[in-house]
């Protein structure tokens, strides 16, 4: 008896501690998030208050939003267009079960981490669109495996697109507009969405995207006229089955069943013939 309820303490010690862990961290990253960002207009200094924090705090900053209210785990960030400056922040990390980030329409600038995926591996909605940012697109967003729509529109990154962003199966939607990006483009299976706009004003990427764009189109064609041949092969083979079925098989029946009639006249004539002759 003694045995089982150390045992059962010690679980709830591992429950307190893990439980109080996930608080620290959350508070954590949210502290390291005001501490590297410049606020001018100071949204972030009034609202993200660390003073007296207790379990659900956090859920009532501006722009944050937890998985339940009164637990402190950050499902959402969105700061978008609060006047933001400074560089991506990397304590985003603390936040493990973020996943969603907007931090669009600010003046954040800098390269993105070249190790995203250890920052934001489980978002599954990203906007980075309308700031300063620059450098490469990070070839580690490719292991961000739940991202479902990337936006880094309006900022400044050069060089490729990494080709292994085309490896992202749940990517629906990815846009780079109005950068300073050139070469191949990578071809995106899942991505119904994405079209040459979101490609726009681009060295180099345009031509590009209207090649497979063209090429992706005449692969639609063919496997629409396919499905359309298909089909009319099979209404016509249908229609015919039906026009024999109503008006040539009738009569094919009729003159088979004459010519049974005609044999059977024939015999019934011939054995009568048999008989009189036999009785004279």
């Amino acid at each position: 008896m003694a045995f089982d309820m150390q045992i059962l303490v010690c679980l709830l010690f591992i429950l307190v501690v893990t439980v109080s862990a996930g608080y620290d961290d959350n508070v954590l990253c949210l502290k390291s998030i005001k501490e590297s960002l410049e606020d001018p207009e100071g949204i972030l200094t009034s609202s993200w208050n660390f003073d007296n924090i207790s379990e659900g705090t956090i859920c009532r900053f501006s722009g944050v939003e937890c998985w339940h209210p009164e637990e402190s785990r950050v499902l959402n960030i969105n700061l978008n267009d609060m006047g933001l400056g400074g560089s991506f922040p990397r304590g985003l990390s603390d936040c493990t079960s973020l996943t969603f980030l907007d931090l669009s329409n600010n003046r954040l600038s800098g390269m993105l981490p070249s190790d995203i995926s250890s920052v934001l591996g489980s978002v599954v909605n990203l906007d980075l669109s309308s700031n300063n940012f620059s450098g490469e697109i990070p070839a580690d967003f490719e292991n961000c495996t739940y991202l479902n729509n990337l936006n880094l529109d309006n900022n400044q990154f050069q060089g490729r697109i990494p080709g292994e962003l085309g490896g992202l199966k749940r990517l629906k939607s990815f846009s780079v507009a109005n950068n300073h990006l050139s070469g191949p483009v990578p071809d995106f299976a899942e991505a119904t969405s994405v079209t040459k706009d979101n490609y726009a004003d681009n060295n180099g990427l345009s031509s590009c995207i209207e090649h497979r764009n063209g090429l992706k189109e005449i692969i639609k064609n063919d496997k629409l006229r396919f499905i359309c041949g298909f089909i009319v092969g099979w209404v016509v083979s249908a229609l015919v089955s039906l026009f024999l079925g109503l008006f040539c098989l009738p009569d094919w029946w009729a003159g088979a069943a004459l010519h049974k009639y005609q044999i059977n006249a024939r015999c019934i004539s011939s054995h009568a013939y048999m008989q009189r002759i036999n009785r004279e």
